[in-house]
Formats: structure tokens, sequence, C-alpha cells
């Protein structure tokens, strides 16, 4: 049986010993001793250099800390073009802090530095924080000290301060101190051949903790610096595979061998720098924390098992030397190594002591060897001018360098008669030579692609007499050369990154952004050192013997797949096919829920939804079934209805399994969130027991959300082993509690729903009882379905402005996202706020206008601000969305008004808060009095209900969703308040849906007819409740007025559409004539012959719809066809304007026993209208929808033709058959969004990837729809056949025979149908060609 709390006490233990593992790892290491001891201070003055000293008693040995000798600290020289302060601290140390002050007792002080270290005063690094090269803020006077913490410790000997900065009244003025402490590391030298194995005490070893902690250093980009592996298949790789980590573990796995436990996990970039990087990994059964410098990524290893099976030994620097080749070109690794240690060994100090196999070294170094390259980083306006060898017929060049950017100028040279130019243009190395002697000669070529990725490129180029070579990387197969003719002498002066100079031929590129190294010019490698000294050569703005390259995507920033690209100084995501939107694809582009879908006045439709929005949960596709009153979300299964089992037995089950549209954790994120969940299953049976009641073992189990077996069966409970019969006790035998379980020889059911949610959806069915001779099972899983959306209405109301919920820290360093609905009276209050020491994030409502964002990371405060074009403090519900990022920082309300502010390219990006999130208000400040609802911090809902509970002056809910959404009730329809939402109360209207927007329509036969009775107040309050409800038009009022208001299509005329009846000679009428045209009848009194308006000229029986909208206002008439503008008539001014004693209504035929117009029902009562009637309504009544629904509910819908229903209970009654239908309903007259504009819908073009092994969201398999098809085909042939049978046999039977009388028809060509006056009606009364049709 499953113990709830076994997944917590595994997770806590694994935590528990990775700490102390970390913990009893790093209490050997020197790191965990207190730094903050001072190390210049205590140092001679030749520990202390620079670049270059203003005058003797500005000599670099002053530049200590408080100390006043000789000028009071150090000054360079005003010619200085790269001015820097270095100092030796004898040994490797440990750095954690650095302090500076300006010179003593004058205006000289440095604003703002760098600071770079090293190992051996070459090859420096820059101190790089939040992503940057961290420029570190200076002094403002000559005393105060200012002292910064060093967020990430380094380590080195060398320390070089690099003033950017300084006082506008003086010139650069510099003390220093830095603090840490001492740091010793034993290291290894590896020459890409010694190779440092660790046996085993055991010749196996299997393994379930892995601690592994190293410190590496190399100028290659490939090579394995760990490897280990089992006869098994299992293994653990580390390696460096285009200067990045990648780390590869397999653990193994039942199925397909050992592929499919395959892991692999690439961390870090540009780790070919020649600088100490330290890896961690910490390994506990299938859980890594795998941290490369200070960035850790967590992952969990694929396959099954725990267990790392390694044989004999782990080998440090490369693979093992076994005999057999090693695949895949992996080469050994080539640098040095320290603090290597493994499960608690010292595997450097091991080697030292030569307590492991080193045998494979030539010998041994315990200490690094250094890179002797000399690099040189330029910027934007930098440049390196070299000397050469002037008046040479070879120009022989080469030179390698790295950059981000896709266009740059690597080198410039003016020839003694021409110009030589080799650029990167679109990631491509072109030369350009242009001679001018003579005749002006052209040399253009380009070779390599993709030369921006960052890592170093070399270029070769030899040009000679008549032959030209460009070489990328070595590459002499695709090397590039030309045979132009071409005579050069070379300038000897070059241009390295950029030329800013005038000339009569400029460059096509100005500057280059990058680093440059192993320079060679003329065939002479340029002395980079004589340079720096200032000896040959000249620069600007260049930092030499440093690369400052940053890979500005790793770690990558762009969330949710997001991919990142990136030039120099800036990156950007593009998130095309993520579903998510923002400049780092933080925000989901799609809705929580079908809940929030319906709220936007949505209809049934397939949505892509995203329940955690910007958390880690990708969008999915659902179902929703949006009904009057509660919204339903669908997610289907692959398993096909009635799947058939056998051969089955209780020690080889067949287990189903079922996937779905979407993944087990998003499934999780709709049931945790619905009101209420259910899921039908099915089990039908041929002697196949199923659970074995009323006390065996089951035979029969599903497994449910959290992996665990269930043993209820649908229409029961969890505990409650029994089937919905059992429940009902209604099975076929009462002496088991499911139908199956009697284990009879025909067949059975056991169905019902599973609803409670916390198990559902079902993974998988076990079935286990279909092994005898006979016996067979049909297993239904039906849909998932889920309704409604706590977190989308969870609400509080504050009713005092001191009330607030508090909650836990909000975790959003690089990347935060907030969003909520609210609504107020008030004209201010602060939302939400939390805090840090000096950092903070605020949102609130400012004034009735201004919604305000506000936040601090460490750059100072940042407020966004968004003007609302009507006042916020309505009382209804608006929406506000805030991000943040490293990128940008964005306010967003109603989806109207956005403001977005770009973060500064340089600065902290990591919001640090310790305080509670206070909701409403907090630390005195402006309190918010209102409503908030649906508050998502980086996806996660907060329970805002539930503290609300517990907390004074706070209210769960929130009353009042009508205000807001109360629009979305279309056609009259009301809107009703509900605890979670509102719905749309459609009565009254002619409508139906849950936007009470569904035409109800209905199809009328020849003769059929719909009658609604005008009932006085008594008369009514008599009626039962299905009458009352329904609006009525109290008798014996004299309307000055009428509201018509319907649609209809027909092919057949004449016809009544609508006729209102009086107990006087009054009425109205609405007919289609035999042409086609619309006519209106109104007889109110004054004439002998009842006024008619020919609405228009045009033929509506053309089996289109058309929409009718009249009204009357005394004596003006107004009707609307279709989309056409309102025509107005007016009645004659003889004529009454009094509609007296209205009595009844009728549709598509008349059947009067009172005062009628003979004329009238002469020409258009016969045979009746036959056609569709939808959305009629008359003065707030609607008798069509009145009598559909009445037809619904009392069941047969077949009325006896000369019964008519009973009007004594309910005001509408029909005769003949009357068919609900939309087939009259109004036409389109504003074009359906489409797919194109349409944010909310994608195209088939548009499919996120699914697992393939899901099903697709119709839930239809290719299979079953080639089935579908061939069963349909078949179908419609059987009923064409029967249909022409029918024909057959009553070709010679005419006419069916009816009670009306005909007339002759006139010569106008109008039929002049008899009345029904006196007669019986017979709806049936339809000739034979029309019910054929009907059919």
């Amino acid at each position: 049986m499953h113990r709830p709390g076994l997944v917590s006490t595994f997770t806590l233990t694994s935590m528990l010993w990775i700490f102390n593992s970390f913990r009893s790892l790093h209490g050997a290491l020197p790191f965990a001793q207190k730094c903050e001891e001072a190390l210049s201070s205590p140092l001679p003055h030749t520990a202390f250099t620079a670049s270059s000293i203003f005058t003797s008693g500005y000599s670099p040995g002053y530049a200590k800390l408080n100390r006043r000798g000789g000028a009071g600290g150090w000054s360079p020289q005003d010619s200085d073009s790269y001015p820097w302060l270095q100092v030796d601290l004898g040994n490797r140390r440990q750095v954690a802090q650095v302090a500076t002050q300006g010179r003593y007792s004058s205006s000289d002080w440095t604003t703002r530095y760098r600071l770079l270290y090293s190992d051996t005063g070459r090859n420096w690094k820059p101190y790089h924080q939040d992503g940057n090269i961290w420029a570190f803020s200076g002094n403002s006077n000559t005393e105060s000290v200012v002292r910064h913490d060093l967020a990430k410790g380094i380590m080195g000997r060398f320390l070089r301060f690099v003033p950017l900065d300084w006082s506008g009244e003086g010139r650069i003025g510099l003390r220093i101190e830095v603090y840490g402490c001492s740091y010793w590391a034993d290291v290894i030298n590896f020459d890409g051949q010694g190779v440092i194995s660790y046996r085993f005490k055991v010749k196996k070893m299997k393994i379930i903790k892995d601690v592994i902690a190293l410190k590496f250093k190399t100028s290659e980009s490939e090579g394995v610096i760990l490897h280990g592996e089992g006869q098994q298949g299992d293994y653990i790789t580390l390696e460096l595979r285009r200067a990045k980590l990648l780390l590869q573990i397999n653990l193994g796995s039942n199925q397909y061998g050992s592929i499919l436990g395959h892991t692999s996990v690439t961390s870090g970039s540009l780790l070919d720098d020649h600088h100490w990087h330290s890896v961690m990994i910490e390994r506990y059964r299938r859980n890594v924390n795998f941290t490369l410098d200070t960035h850790t990524q967590h992952f969990r290893t694929n396959g099954e098992f725990d267990h790392l099976d390694l044989d004999y030994e782990l080998s440090f620097g490369g693979m093992p030397y076994s005999g057999k080749p090693v695949g895949g070109g992996m080469k050994n690794f080539r640098g040095c190594m320290e603090s290597i240690n493994y499960n608690g060994d010292n595997i450097t100090d091991l080697a030292r002591r030569k307590k492991l196999d080193t045998s494979s070294f030539r010998n041994l170094s315990l200490s690094c060897v250094e890179s002797h390259s000399f690099t040189v980083f330029f910027n934007a306006t930098s440049f390196l001018q070299l000397p050469g060898r002037a008046n040479q017929d070879v120009v022989s060049l080469g030179f390698q360098f790295r950059t981000w950017n896709d266009d740059g100028l690597l080198l410039f040279s003016n020839l003694d008669d021409g110009t030589l130019e080799i650029d990167l243009d679109d990631g491509k190395v072109g030369v350009h030579f242009n001679v001018t002697q003579m005749k002006n000669t052209r040399i253009d070529i380009s070779s390599g692609s993709v030369l921006n990725d960052g890592q170093w490129h070399a270029v070769r180029l030899v040009a000679k007499e008549n032959s030209v070579l460009l070489t990328i990387d070595g590459d002499e197969a695709s090397a590039i050369r030309t045979t132009t003719p071409i005579t050069i002498r070379t300038g000897g002066t070059y241009h390295l990154g950029g030329y800013f100079l005038p000339t009569l031929a400029p460059p096509t590129q100005k500057s280059f952004q990058g680093c440059m190294q192993a320079i060679l010019l003329d065939d002479q490698p340029a002395d980079m050192h004589a340079v720096e000294k200032g000896i040959v050569g000249a620069f600007e703005n260049v930092s030499l013997d440093m690369c400052a390259i940053i890979d500005r995507c790793m770690p990558n920033h762009c969330e949710h797949g997001g991919r990142c690209k990136q030039t120099w100084d800036r990156f950007s995501c593009t998130c095309d096919g993520t579903g998510y939107t923002g400049a780092t694809c933080h925000t989901s582009v799609f809705e929580q829920s079908c809940e929030a879908y319906k709220h936007l006045g949505r209809s049934s439709d397939t949505y892509w939804i995203d329940p955690d929005g910007s958390g880690p949960l990708g969008p999915f596709k659902v179902n929703c079934n949006m009904t009057e009153d509660k919204v339903w979300t669908t997610v289907v299964n692959n398993l096909p209805a009635q799947t058939s089992v056998t051969g089955s037995s209780r020690e080889r089950r067949t287990v189903l399994q079922l996937n779905y549209s979407a993944s087990m954790e998003q499934v999780t994120a709709i049931t945790t969130s619905a009101e209420h969940c259910e899921q039908r299953v099915s089990y039908s049976c041929l002697m196949s027991r199923l659970l074995n009641t009323p006390d065996g073992t089951p035979y029969t189990w599903w497994v449910g959300r959290s992996s665990e077996k269930h043993f209820y069966w649908g229409g029961s409970g969890p505990g409650i082993q029994k089937c919905s019969c059992g429940i009902d006790r209604n099975c076929t035998d009462p002496k088991y509690d499911c139908n199956c379980d009697a284990d009879h020889k025909q067949w059975r059911e056991d169905s019902g729903l599973l609803v409670y949610k916390d198990h559902l959806p079902v993974s998988q069915v076990a079935v286990g009882d279909t092994n005898r001779l006979g016996s067979e099972a049909k297993l239904t899983v039906g849909p998932l379905r889920c309704q409604g959306d706590r977190n989308y209405w969870n609400a509080a109301s504050f009713t005092t402005p001191s009330s607030y919920l508090h909650f836990s820290t909000f975790q959003g360093e690089t990347s935060a996202d907030i969003s909520f609905y609210f609504k107020t009276s008030a004209p201010y209050g602060v939302f939400l706020e939390n805090l840090g020491n000096t950092d903070f994030i605020r949102l609130e409502l400012k004034s009735p206008t201004v919604i305000s964002f506000s936040f601090d990371v460490g750059n100072g405060p940042v407020e966004l601000a968004v003007h609302s074009a009507t006042p916020l403090n309505d009382d209804q519900w608006h929406r506000v969305m805030a991000e943040r990022n490293v990128k940008e920082a964005v306010l967003q309300l109603d989806l109207n008004y956005r403001e977005a502010r770009p973060a500064p390219p340089q600065g902290h990006t990591r919001l640090e808060l310790f305080s509670q999130l206070y909701v409403g208000a907090a630390g005195g400040q402006r309190g918010f009095l209102g409503c908030i609802r649906s508050l998502r911090m980086n996806g996660v809902t907060l329970d805002l209900e539930e503290r609300a509970k517990v907390t004074p002056g706070v209210k769960p809910g929130c009353q009042g969703h009508c205000t807001s959404y109360g629009m979305y009730c279309r056609n009259g329809g009301k809107c009703v308040e509900k605890y979670n939402g509102y719905s749309c109360d459609c009565t009254a209207t002619a409508y139906d849906g849950p936007f009470c927007t569904k035409d109800v329509g209905g199809f009328f036969e020849a003769g059929t007819l719909v009658r609604y009775d005008f009932l006085s107040e008594s008369a009514a309050a008599n009626q039962g409740t299905r009458f009352v409800a329904q609006p009525s038009t109290p008798q014996e009022v004299n309307l000055t007025g009428e509201e018509v208001a319907f649609s209809f299509s027909t092919s057949n005329t004449p016809a009544i559409l609508v006729y209102v009846s009086s107990k006087t000679q009054d009425y109205l009428a609405l007919v289609l004539r035999q042409n086609g045209t619309l006519q209106v009848w109104y007889n109110l009194g004054g004439f002998k012959e009842p006024f008619t308006i020919d609405v228009d000229q045009r033929n509506l029986a053309n089996g289109q719809p058309h929409t009718i909208n009249m009204s009357r206002s005394n004596r003006t008439i107004t009707i609307q066809l279709d989309h056409y503008p309102p025509v107005s008539y007016s009645l004659p001014e003889a004529s009454d304007t009094q509609f007296n004693l209205v009595k009844t209504l009728f549709l598509g035929k008349v059947f009067e026993t009172g005062v009628i117009d003979p004329a009238l029902i002469e020409r258009y009562n016969t045979p009746g209208f036959i056609g569709c009637l939808s959305r009629v309504q008359f003065n707030g009544v609607t008798p069509l929808k009145t009598a559909l629904r009445n037809l619904v509910a009392d069941r047969p819908i077949d009325r006896h033709p000369d019964k008519p229903t009973d009007r004594q209970s309910v005001p509408v009654s029909y005769q003949g058959k009357l068919v609900e239908s939309n087939c009259g309903a109004s036409p389109l007259t504003i074009p359906p969004m489409s797919a194109a504009t349409d944010p909310w819908r994608l195209d088939s073009g548009a499919e996120f990837p699914f697992n393939e092994e899901r099903v697709i969201p119709d839930g239809v398999n290719r299979n079953s729809a080639i089935i579908g098809g061939i069963i349909a085909v078949v179908i419609f042939t059987i009923l064409c056949t029967l249909a022409f049978l029918i024909r057959y046999m009553f070709r010679h039977k005419g006419s069916y025979h009816t009670n009306e009388s005909k007339a002759a028809e006139p010569a106008s060509g109008e039929s002049a149908d008899t009345t029904i006056i006196g007669t019986d009606p017979n709806p049936e009364t339809i000739d034979e060609s029309k019910k054929e049709w009907f059919i």
C-alpha cells in the first residue's frame, strides 16, 4: 500500500544528505574560514606596480588605505591611455572585499573602476557580477572609504584596479585595501596524455550517492575531465565540448537496453579561457545537482534505476586505456585541475603522495603550466596599430579572433598603392584587396560560416603575385584561392580591431567587438609585451592581456524554450512557437482556464490553456463547453471505447495504459483548481468478474494520478469496494456489489462516474479475469471532465484601510510576474508590497486613474505608471499585469494601457527580498479598500480566501461580478450574481446559451402552428409555475405600441408568419405574399380596410435567413429588415392608435374561433408556413421558445392532431410536428474573426509538439477515422435505398386528403385559400412532395 509520507520523507532525506555532504566537503577546504584579513597593507612597496606614475611621490607603493606617505596615494601620468594599479599578494589568495580611497589631502579620487585578477600577472580576468563586467562605484572625496563585498569570491595572486572615471576637479587618485584569506590547494597539470586512475576497493561498485568536486582551467575547448563505466552499460562522463561542460549519466533502464537511461546536461560556455572554474556534481539516486561556478542545475536522470554500477575505476583527465578505440573522437584533458574530491577522498593529494596510478604521465607536474597567449580585447571605439615590414611583395598575416557580432573590422592596412581589408560580414571572413597601380584591381573573397559563435577561429592570409590564399581554422581542404594577377607592396602598418583615420578608401566596417590573439604580421609574431610597455605600436581603448567576452545566453534567460541570440553587449529572445511572450518569453499568451475564456465572452470551442501561466507547465489544448451556468473542461484519452480484453488473469493482468492530450502534470493543474471533476468508466463483462465483491480480492483495479491503485468503481467512492449498483442496491444479483461479479454467462455492465478528483485522471486499468473459456471484458474510460476554476475566482474583500494579508517572501530574483483583478470605489490604495534591505517591489493605485509599479534591485528606485482614460474606482473589475526581468519591466492595465522600461545595460539584476509579502497594505502605507482576486505571482495563485478566513478586516470572496461582466449577457439577458462569478438568465429572452446569444428556433411543417394566449393577471395567478415564469401581457389593456422581432427562412409562399388577434376586430399580421414579398397588416379600427405596409419588393422566400425588427409607438411604425437601415411609416390620421384587448398570438398558421379578417385567412393561411422561425419575441413574450421548452419537458413530443395541448396548464400550445432547429437563425452581419487575427485560436500549422504517445485533442486517431468513414458510407447507401423504395411504393397514391376547402386561384396570381374558421384542424395536410422533402 502507498504511504503518503514516503515521497516527502525521501525528498527530505536526500536534501539532508546532500547538505551534509556539501558541508563536510567544504569544511575540508579553505573556503569555509572567515575571510576578512587585510591582505595588501602588510605588503612591501615593491608588491605594488602601475602603468605609470605622475611623479616619484605618486608611486604605487603609497597606495595603501589610510596611509599618507609620499604624495598620499597613486596617480598616473595624464597621458596614460590605459592606467592601472596592480598589487601582488605573494601567493594565490581568496579575496572577499575591496576598499578604495582618494589621494590624501587633494582633489584626486576615482569615482568608478574595474577589478581584474590573475594567477600569474598575465591573462587577466575581469570581475563579473549579474552577467556583466562589473564597474564598482568609487569615491566622492579624498578621505571616505568605500568598501564592496564581492558577491562572487575570487581566487588570484595579482589584482589590478583600472580607473574608469575620476574627479572632475583633479585627476586619478587611489589608495586601496584588499580583504580575504589564504588559499592553498594541490594542483595537477594534465598534458593531454596522462590520466589519473582512482581504483575502487572492490571490483564492482554499486553506488547510490556521489559527490564529485574539482576545479579546472584550460585553453582547450575539448577534453574529457572524468569518466567511469560499468559492464552493464552504466557510465558517468564529464567533458568539455566546444568550450561547454557536458555531463552524461546513465543509470540503466529495463526497456530497450540502457539507451532510455541516457541523460545529458550542458552547462557553461567559453570555458577555454584558461581561468579557474569550479565544478560540483551531487547525486542521490536519480536526483542530481550539477553546479558550475555559481550556477546550479537540478535534474532527474532518465531510466528506472537508482544505482550507478561502475567497474574497477574512475579516471580523471581522460578515458582509461583499455586497448579498445575511443569512440566519438574524445580527447584527453589538457590543462590544470586542483582540489579533486570524490566521495570524501582527496584525489589530488593521493596523486601527489603517489597513492594512485599516474603511470600514464611522462612527468607528473604538481604546478600549473600557464598559457603563453597574449589576448587583446576590443570594444566599439578601440584600435590597435602594429608595425609590419614595408615594401614587401608578399602579404602573410595570421591571427585568432572570437566574437558574438555578425560584422566587424578585423584588420586594415594602407598598402603602398591601395588598401587591404579583412572583415567579418554576416559571420563570414572577407578579404578585400583594392590595388590602384596602373589600373584598378579589386579582389574580394570570403570563407567560413557562423564564425560569430564565441569560439576561437584562426585566420591565415597569404597574398603574392597572381595568388591569394585564405584559410580558416587550418582547414586546407576548404581554403579559398584566387589567381587574379595582382602586384602588392606592403605599407608597413596594420590597424586591428578598428580604423578611424581619414583615408581616400575607407574600410566598409569601422570597428570590431571581440578578442584577438596569436597575431602574425608579415610572418613576424607581434610583440604584445613591447606594445604594453609603449615601446612599439599604438592603441586606444583596448584591454591588453585580457579577453572580456561574456556569453549572455549562458545561463539562458530566455524561458519556456525561447531561443537566445546575442551580440557583444546584449541578448534577445525569440519566442515564436513557444506560447509565451515578452522580452524573456516569460508571460503566457493563453488564458489559465476555460473559465477565463468564458469571461472574455468566448463560446464553446477548443482552446489552448496555461493553468500556471509563467510557471514550468507548457500550454495545452482542451475542449471548453460553456453551458448556461457551468464551464466544463474536457481532456480526452487514447483508449478506444469498448476495448476488448481477453486472456488475463490475476497472475498476468492485462494493463491498459491511457495517454491524454496533456501531460499528467498539466492534467493535475486542472483537477487541483477545479471545483468538481468526473470521469466515466464502464466495464462490460461476459464471465469476467470485476471487484470480486463482496469480500474477495479484486480482479481489476485502476491507477490514478499519484500512481496509486484503487479498488472502487464508477458510482462508488474511495475505500468502498463496490460498483454503482452496489451503492444503489440494484445489482442483478443482490449477493454481489457489482453486476459483473455474479459471473453470468450473458453480457452485463458496471458503469458510473468517478468523482473523487484527487484520484483523477485514470492512467491505467489492470484487468485480471478474462482467461477462462468464453470470458471477455470490454472497457471504456471516458474523457476527464472538470468544472469551474477556483483559482480564477479566489478573492478577498478588504473592508478597513489597515487590513492586509501576509504570505511568504516572494521569490522572483531575476524574473517576476504579478497579475490580478481588482475593483474598488476608493481613490487610492496599495495592492501589495514586499521589502528587502534596500530592494523592494510594490503595486498600488496612486490615484483614481493611475496604477503604479515600483521596485528597486540595487540600481535605485524605478517606477512605471499607466494612466487610464476613465476612473478606475468605478467598482468594476480591472486587470493588472506587471513583469520585471533582466531585460525590461512592463506594467499593463486591462489589456489597453501598457508602459515598458528597459533595464540598464549594466547594473544589478537580482531582486533580493526578505520580508513577508503583504497584500492590501503594510508599513503605514495607504491601505486598499475593495476586492482583489486571482492574484498570481510567477504562475502560483495565492489562496486569498483561505487566508482571509482568519484575518480581521478581510472577508473571503467578493460580490458584484455583474458590474463588470454583465455586458456579456446579450439580447436582454439578465446577469445573476454567484459566489464564484456570474451567469446569464435568458428566461425573458428569445435566446439560450451562456450569454443569451443562441437563437431558439423551430422547423414548421405545413399545418404546424404555435398559439400563445395572453391571460389576465387573475388567470395567471391560478396557473402552475411554468406559466408564471413566462412573462405575459395582461388582458384588457389597450396597447399603444408593440415590439416584434424574429427571423425566418422559407422557400414557400404564401404564408402567415405572425398573427396577433384580439377580442375586437383589431389585429396585427406579418405575411409573405405569393411573390415572396413581406407585408405588414395593421387593423386598429377607424377604417373598413386594414392598413398595409409593403416592407420590401425583394423575394424573401429564397431559403435564406431574414431578420425582422418592428416597433410601433402610437402612429409611428419602424421596420428594419436584415441589416438594412430602419424605415419609418405612419398610421393614417383616421386610424385608431390603440390595439384593444389583445387575445392570442399565432405563429405559422391561424386557428382562431373569434373575429378575424376572412380576406387575410383566405389568401395566406393555407397550407400554412413551411420553413423555420427563430427568436420570436413580442412585447417581452417569447412564444416559440416557450413552446419548445415545454415540448422538451412534456415528452412524448408527438401530439395528436385533433387534441391540442392543454392551454389550461400553460399559455402556449401547438399543433402538428414542431422540431427545434436553428435553420432560421439570423445571418451574420459581421464576419467571424479569422484564424490569422484571433490570438486565442491556433490553426493546424501552429500546433505545439506533443508526445507522440499522447492522443490528439480531438480524440480521434487515424484508424478510427478510416473505420468511421467506411461505416458512414455504408449507412448512407442503405438510407438512399430505403428512400427510393418508399418513393416507389407511394408513387401511385396521390396527395393526402385535407379537410380544408380549396378555392380557384385568382387571376392576380395570389392563391385565395378558404378560411379554416369552424373546420377541424388537420396538421398532417401536407402534399406528398413536401412530406418527402422533410424526411
